[in-house]
């Protein structure tokens, strides 16, 4: 993952599943490699995490790196499941850029694939969140995250608000991949990735990039979207998902 991101330099980067353990933390060290701001939000429900994970006294959550510093940060728990609490949340962090604030989210949707009617109260709750705080800045809100759903999902469709009636009325996130080259490689949970390949199900996007509608002069707007962390560096891949790379204007 490091050598990824050394690749890539990001400005921001959304990160989920980070573990903290015996003083380590994942997203601290990554900051810390690449000279990025970051901070970190736990789980509520560490033990679900914990159990799934084999790891006993880890801590999980989801995370925040910045170019810039972190100078609001907030956090909204999620619906939770019938039967365990496993402790979804959502992280906003407020940054700032040179050209003006920038309110960038992360979150980490339920995971089995029977659960859409779950995501969707989340994805609720999030876009409330996000309406919440994704304003005062020109710049659109952006959210990313883990969302365990395809995209043509109820809950993805909700999420975005233009494919059906919008979660918050007025509030519409556009999927970044609208914008993706025709025939580009989408799967972020991939099957030729051999840490996926035990799930044998079919290859899919299931992480995602929205952002809100751009602001003046077309500030936020999506330039470019592709994948990364698609294949083995050095004989052992980055993740078991593949990251979504946006690139947005920073002025008109």
């Amino acid at each position: 993952m490091l050598t990824v991101l050394r690749e890539l330099r990001p400005d921001v980067v959304g990160l989920q599943e980070v573990w903290e353990r015996d003083g380590e933390n994942l997203a601290r060290w990554l900051a810390e490699a690449l000279g990025l701001h970051w901070t970190w939000e736990p789980s509520r429900a560490p033990g679900e995490w914990q159990r799934r994970a084999g790891e006993p006294g880890t801590g999980f959550g989801n995370a925040v790196l910045s170019r810039w510093p972190v100078v609001e940060r907030a956090v909204a728990q999620l619906p939770a499941p019938d039967g365990p609490d496993d402790g979804r949340a959502a992280l906003f962090t407020r940054l700032a850029a040179p050209g003006g604030d920038v309110p960038f989210f992360t979150t980490h949707l339920t995971s089995p694939p029977y659960a859409s009617a779950v995501r969707c109260a989340q994805v609720a709750a999030l876009v409330e969140f996000v309406a919440k705080r994704g304003g005062g800045t020109p710049f659109p809100p952006v959210v990313t995250g883990d969302f365990n759903a395809f995209p043509d999902s109820d809950e993805i469709r909700l999420l975005g608000g233009y494919r059906t009636a919008p979660a918050v009325p007025g509030h519409v996130l556009i999927d970044a991949w609208e914008y993706a080259e025709p025939g580009a490689p989408s799967a972020t949970w991939d099957m030729a990735n051999p840490n996926v390949a035990a799930s044998f199900g079919p290859s899919v996007r299931i992480d995602y990039v929205h952002v809100g509608l751009p602001g003046p002069g077309g500030l936020g707007r999506v330039l470019a979207v592709r994948r990364a962390g698609d294949g083995p560096v050095g004989g052992v891949w980055p993740s078991d998902h593949a990251a979504v790379v946006v690139d947005l204007a920073d002025n008109a």
